[in-house]
């Protein structure tokens, strides 16, 4: 009962990019890519640019559990490469709950639907999984200790959501999770 459960933590950068700066920033976005790969727990990172202004850059950065995404971003290597990009952008951030990356368009970077939306669409995909669990996985592990049966839901459920639901319904619900206007094709960094 000492064990705390960790969950990965996202948290989206922004970066205003001074104008005629852009080459160097795209430099060093490399750089500090290459440098966050080598930190415990860094799960990947996508870095974005605003369509519509040359200026803006999106970086969206995945840890495996809170501590070590604040191990990162309080260390000693990071600050050093942050004080190498003053002058030539600014930095902001945001966490996010995590569920947005269930509504994400592959290729496209959008805001997150809002929450109501969300709640929506979640519900549209578990439900028709709980009740195909209910009718025929169930009935196999009547016999089996309570807690190998609760484990059946999240072990199945899971990653059909992660994987195959969740994208399906986020692209056949595009139009009414993301109003017109609001989706940006991005451009890598150094391309």
């Amino acid at each position: 009962m000492g064990e705390t459960e960790t969950e990965p933590v996202t948290i989206v950068f922004t970066w205003d990019v001074k104008p005629g700066r852009e080459r160097d920033f795209e430099e060093w976005a490399q750089g500090l890519h290459e440098v966050a790969t080598r930190y415990s727990g860094h799960r990947g990172a996508t870095w974005l640019r605003a369509e519509g202004s040359r200026h803006r850059y999106y970086t969206v950065v995945n840890f495996s559990d809170q501590e070590l995404l604040d191990r990162w971003l309080h260390s000693a290597e990071r600050a050093e490469w942050i004080d190498r990009v003053r002058g030539i952008a600014d930095e902001h951030y945001r966490d996010t709950t995590g569920l947005e990356t269930w509504f994400n368009l592959p290729g496209e970077s959008v805001p997150a639907p809002s929450n109501l939306k969300m709640i929506v669409v979640t519900f549209c995909a578990v439900y028709p999984l709980s009740l195909l669990l209910q009718a025929f996985v169930t009935p196999l592990t009547k016999a089996w200790p309570l807690p190998l049966r609760a484990l059946t839901f999240p072990v199945i459920v899971i990653p059909l959501l992660t994987l195959l639901v969740m994208p399906a319904l986020s692209r056949a619900l595009r139009r009414w999770l993301y109003p017109i206007g609001r989706i940006h094709r991005p451009a890598r960094p150094g391309r």
